[in-house]
């Protein structure tokens, strides 16, 4: 059986295949990379083969050896829309979901949800998601990074257009996750509302349901939650897995 080796992998910054400095370093400090050894490097979901000519700790140079097929991610683009939590939870869901497939991640403010964020510090968090993204996309061989959209609340989740829209309840609701993945067939873009600790409001819960969302059940046990947008992404992946 041939050995499948797989090399570290970074996004390019532009179509020249420039790496940012934070790659250049991690290749250097990190990595311990030498010259002739080979990356693949990603641009416009492009897998590129390349063998390093030189390196420093501040620059690179890549010879481009080949243009691999680019691996089919899943044709169904999930959404997580879910209510912010503490830091490191907050870290651990972008990790594991990008790890997972997800598409986008929605960062939510519901009526119970603890962690307010106004505009400014909302920005600067955003670029340590980005961030937190991209590696594990890296780590993970994925050919596209998550989107973090804007902060939304409960009145801009009752705008959006998906083919299949699902909100995750804590009540007692008729249909589980299994089930309404298996009713609904046809779909090319999912989204799944996660509430906070205190869970969706019946307010809330009520006027997404009045607006397309499917009352959801994770099953018998109360998810935390930074566990159930893992519970959701796997059950998506084994369902699209028949």
């Amino acid at each position: 059986m041939k050995k499948v080796i797989f090399l570290q992998r970074y996004f390019a910054l532009n179509e020249k295949l420039e790496l940012s400095s934070s790659d250049i370093y991690h290749m250097y400090k990190v990595m311990r990379m030498k010259e002739n050894d080979k990356i693949e490097v990603i641009y416009d979901e492009v897998v590129y083969l390349c063998e390093i000519t030189t390196l420093s700790v501040n620059s690179v140079k890549l010879k481009v050896l080949n243009k691999k097929i680019t691996e089919d991610e899943s044709s169904v683009k999930v959404t997580i829309a879910i209510s912010l939590v503490k830091e490191q939870k907050w870290d651990f869901i972008l990790q594991k979901t990008t790890e997972l497939g997800v598409s986008q991640i929605i960062p939510l403010s519901l009526s119970r949800t603890l962690i307010k964020l106004d505009n400014n510090k909302y920005n600067k968090k955003c670029e340590r998601w980005n961030k937190i993204c991209k590696e594990a996309a890296e780590q993970s061989h994925r050919v596209t990074i998550p989107n973090i959209s804007k902060q939304m609340n409960i009145n801009d989740l009752v705008k959006l257009d998906y083919d299949l829209k699902i909100v995750c309840s804590t009540t007692d609701v008729n249909q589980n996750l299994k089930q309404v993945l298996s009713k609904h067939k046809r779909y090319d873009r999912i989204l799944v509302v996660i509430g906070p600790e205190g869970g969706i409001s019946p307010a809330e819960e009520e006027l997404l349901a009045t607006n397309g969302f499917i009352k959801t059940s994770l099953g018998k046990c109360i998810l935390r939650v930074e566990t159930a947008p893992l519970f959701v992404m796997s059950a998506i992946n084994y369902e699209l897995m028949r």
